[in-house]
């Protein structure tokens, strides 16, 4: 479904990315986790366009998705849940989640889908009419989560959706995520909570210092004894 090709992106001549390859499948959950500065976010910017490669290649179900421009990438289905939420504080939460809307005019289907978010997440039902901006961190990241899925996007992607939430908050995110995935969205995860996101991933990528340094399945990276070490907070014995 996505491809990415030996992809290198500097920032003033340094090397955020280094030539990664990775490849998101239909159907599947991949994540992609690593230490804060691995270029995971990086990785995120380049696919929507939002930075423009050195070299390398990104391909979406076939197309050059680096000719795209970024306003067009929600109607290629496309859809990025951004790092810390983003969400519009002085509108409303229904407001908000008709953004996500904003390029489809099938009003019969955007009511459905706004009841499947609403079911989704039934706190932000109890405040439709609750400007964004007075909700909590875990309800806005419920809503940012939302307005994604009301652009009805075939991939989903997640910058960093457990941060700064409390446990009992990220693994209500991380149950949603499952059901989505359920629904048919392929989703790509970028997250510093490895063991999290490992736990649900059917495919695992490790990043450090902008290169690809593991690969598996998320069961084979979780038992690894690197990814312990480093991202698990389990010792050798």
């Amino acid at each position: 479904m996505l491809k990415i090709d030996n992809l290198v992106v500097a920032y003033g001549g340094i090397e955020a990315l280094k030539g990664i390859s990775m490849e998101v499948e239909e159907g599947k959950i991949i994540t992609l986790v690593g230490a804060n500065g691995a270029g995971k976010s990086t990785t995120l910017r380049a696919i929507m366009g939002l930075v423009k490669p050195v070299s390398g290649a990104i391909t979406y179900k076939g197309s050059n998705l680096l000719a795209e421009k970024t306003q067009n990438m929600v109607r290629n289905g496309i859809a990025l849940v951004p790092e810390g939420r983003r969400v519009f504080p002085n509108l409303t939460v229904l407001e908000n989640l008709k953004i996500g809307a904003f390029c489809r005019n099938d009003e019969k289907n955007i009511k459905e889908d706004l009841e499947w978010v609403y079911h989704l997440f039934p706190r932000l039902k109890e405040r439709t009419w609750q400007l964004a901006g007075t909700l909590s961190g875990g309800e806005q990241q419920m809503l940012a989560v939302g307005r994604a899925l009301m652009s009805r996007p075939k991939l989903l992607m997640m910058d960093e959706p457990s941060l700064g939430l409390a446990p009992l908050v990220v693994k209500e995110i991380f149950n949603i995520i499952k059901e989505i995935h359920k629904q048919g969205v392929t989703i790509l995860l970028i997250e510093q909570n490895a063991n999290a996101a490992l736990h649900i991933a059917d495919i695992g990528y490790v990043m450090e210092t902008g290169r690809i340094s593991l690969k598996g399945t998320g069961h084979e990276l979780l038992a690894n004894q690197e990814v312990k070490e480093a991202y698990l907070g389990k010792k050798a014995k």
